[in-house]
């Protein structure tokens, strides 16, 4: 491509035309990139012009990953900020939008820009012309445009403002309506046509008035399996009604919102600016009360209850935070009485909510989360003194001797952070008197007849004198707090005193349960418990140093088939039992193996005994009396069932000499009675019984 010199400005140079040419595309909202296409037409031209003035196209770089987002602030706007760095580094040579605006709507950022681009030489670039930040002129030119465009976003904000909050006071203001209101076309709100939608709402409002907590409203609704109506706002079912499993919030929602009593409120939930985070709009929502609402009007749609029910539910729902708040919300809590030594410590591994202490029969630990805020089933169920039995060994082993090098570690590595910390406050102190200075040979350079000028840049000025107090401040509340402890030799010597004698005074009665509780908390900050199966507890102790220890312990269980490595423990039950081992001698060697019940460290005969039962592995007696026939004779059980007599009617036969040798044996070593099977020998049996049982019959009559 001929590039025609005439056209080149004298401002841009080799130098420049050496390094990439930056063509800035942003756009403020998502609506405006969806449908004003010509605008971003008008910007892309940009590249054409980059050409003409001599760039080829291959350092021509499109920053267009900004678009849909506000030049308010550099916040979320990625391109914006790589553009800067791009800079800094002496990488771009000009850097084109279309006007200022397109930049920066805030000075802050615009005049941060031009530093950055004077320093290292870059042009500005817009559809009228190209500017030198260097040249007086073209500074003073960009100044003006960088306050123009930001005094043009001030005055749109105040317009849409104004117009705003004057249909606010009419009660014209269009506003997201609670699922269970309905705006029509012509902007009139009446109750949803859905009466499935209605009968909930009411329900809702009918079951709290009756039984006075979202949390027994949420029971009543999970009992009888009913769900909340939910209308989506945006996504792709956007319109439709969701019909979602019941939650304590939900609810909430429900029963605080006053358009459901026909009121019309604005300023019910501002943003709050120091509360948001950076680059996410819709956080910083605070709610306030209604004393500091904006505009509340009555009647403005259908209502579901009056407005004295309204704030009679208030009331209830304020009068029941402060009882949870008394009871429930303080945090861990002053340490108490009771035997659980982790209260207000131990922490649910698997919804994070704290645990509450149960004493019957034995300390245990409760999670509660889930089932107050969806009713759904605890968690789990922890056994108290397994866990505090490992969190005591835990703290025993923090304070050894063997500990002191890793605890001189952490505070020379807390030391090193906090060095670390006033060297980057005496930096920020320093960057911010270069700014100031800056800022006040401009205001000193400026001609006093641009008095608007002169005004921008003291107010500028006066700025960046109050970012030196904050640094200063900063850093002045650095230097008060207290500086980290050193590990003298007298400490030293103290801790392993401790060391030694804390674990016999924790065993003995001179320390209350309080003060067992509160040494606890002085070194531990969490106890998280996690079953990650039936019989193992993973315990993660977190220390108030911010580092953790972890640990698994094995708590007393139910049921023996939950125990780890069940099967096989019962394989190896019926391997020695084959082996002609005894129960006593079977649990011995098990426990000796590592094995053990539910509720002990070790294996009992007991356990053994029922396993076996559960297997039917009988002693080789009662496989003997228990068989119908052993080596081709009868047992006297299988004869009995075979002759459908009881098994004493052979042993009082075999008394009295009826049976006897050699129809009759016994077995060792056991002794059973073994009667030989001969048919005229069970022929005559067989009429024994039937004179026994007529002879019976006789007497009985």
């Amino acid at each position: 491509m001929t590039v025609d010199l005439s056209l080149v400005p004298i401002k841009i140079t080799p130098i420049h035309l050496e390094r990439t040419a930056v063509v800035y595309i942003r756009q403020s909202s998502v609506k405006q990139v969806r449908e004003n296409l010509d605008s971003q037409l008008n910007q892309r031209t940009l590249i054409e012009r980059a050409q003409t003035l001599g760039w080829p196209p291959e350092r021509i770089a499109v920053f267009d990953g900004d678009l849909g987002q506000s030049a308010a602030h550099t916040q979320g706007r990625a391109d914006f900020q790589r553009l800067a760095a791009e800079i800094a580094l002496g990488h771009v040579g000009i850097v084109f939008g279309w006007d200022v605006s397109r930049l920066a709507r805030n000075n802050a950022d615009w005049y941060q820009l031009l530093d950055l681009a004077a320093l290292l030489g870059t042009l500005i670039g817009d559809h009228e012309g190209v500017y030198d930040p260097r040249r007086y002129n073209d500074r003073l030119l960009l100044g003006l445009k960088g306050t123009m465009s930001e005094a043009e976003l001030y005055m749109l904000r105040q317009r849409l403002n104004a117009g705003r909050l004057s249909k606010v006071q009419r009660g014209e203001y269009v506003q997201r309506l609670p699922t269970g209101l309905v705006r029509l076309a012509d902007q009139r709100v009446v109750k949803d046509a859905d009466a499935q939608i209605r009968e909930v709402i009411d329900l809702i409002f009918a079951k709290f008035e009756e039984l006075g907590s979202c949390r027994q409203v949420l029971r009543y609704c999970r009992q009888h399996q009913i769900a909340l109506p939910r209308r989506q706002c945006h996504g792709v079912a956007q319109g439709q009604v969701v019909w979602k499993k019941p939650s304590e919030p939900a609810i909430y929602d429900i029963l605080t919102n006053p358009a459901y009593a026909g009121a019309f409120v604005y300023g019910r939930r501002p943003t709050e600016p120091t509360r948001q985070q950076p680059g996410r709009r819709a956080t910083g929502v605070v709610r306030k009360p209604m004393a500091e609402w904006f505009c509340l009007i009555h009647d403005a749609y259908p209502a579901y209850i009056t407005w004295d029910q309204y704030l009679a539910h208030q009331a209830r729902l304020h009068e029941n935070a402060q009882r949870y708040t008394e009871h429930a919300s303080r945090g861990r809590g002053v340490p108490r009485q009771g035997a659980a030594l982790l209260q207000g410590l131990a922490t649910c591994g698997h919804c994070g909510h704290v645990l509450r202490v149960a004493y019957r029969p034995k300390a245990r630990y409760l999670c509660q989360g889930l089932p107050r805020v969806f009713d759904e089933p605890m968690c789990a169920v922890w056994d108290g003194p397994t866990v505090e039995a490992f969190v005591i060994t835990s703290l025993f082993a923090a304070i050894q001797p063997t500990q002191m090098d890793t605890l001189e570690e952490v505070l020379a590595q807390r030391q090193q952070d906090r060095a670390r910390l006033e060297r980057h406050h005496q930096h920020q102190i320093q960057r911010a008197r270069y700014e100031a200075d800056r800022a006040r040979q401009r205001y000193e350079q400026v001609d006093p007849a641009y008095r608007w000028v002169a005004s921008e840049l003291e107010r500028d000025w006066n700025d960046r004198l109050q970012a030196v107090r904050d640094a200063q401040a900063a850093a002045e509340r650095l230097a008060q707090e207290p500086a980290e402890p050193a590990l003298t030799p007298l400490l030293k010597q103290q801790l392993r005193n401790l060391s030694d004698t804390l674990p016999q005074l924790w065993a003995s009665d001179q320390l209350t349960n309080e003060q067992r509780k509160a040494l606890l908390r002085s070194l531990i900050a969490r106890v998280i418990l996690k079953r990650v199966a039936p019989d193992r507890v993973q315990v993660k102790i977190v220390w108030v140093s911010g580092h953790f220890s972890e640990g698994v312990v094995i708590p007393p269980i139910h049921r023996q088939v939950d125990v780890s490595d069940y099967a096989t423990m019962v394989a190896r039950v019926e391997q020695l039992w084959q082996d002609g081992g005894t129960d006593a001698q079977i649990a011995e060697q098990l426990s000796a193996e590592g094995f053990r019940s539910a509720r002990s460290t070790t294996l009992s005969t007991a356990t053994v005994l029922k396993i076996r039962q559960r297997h039917h592995w009988v002693s080789r007696y009662h496989q003997h009396r228990l068989a119908e026939q052993i080596d081709g004779w009868w047992t006297v059980h299988g004869l009995a069932r075979q002759l459908n007599v009881d098994r004493d009617w052979f042993y009082v036969r075999i008394k009295s000499g009826f049976l006897r040798a050699p129809d009759v044996i016994r077995q060792p070593p056991y002794g059973n009675y073994l009667i030989r099977n001969d048919a005229d020998l069970i022929e005559r049996l067989r009429h024994e019984v039937d004179r026994t049982r007529r002879s019976d019959h006789q007497s009985e009559t």
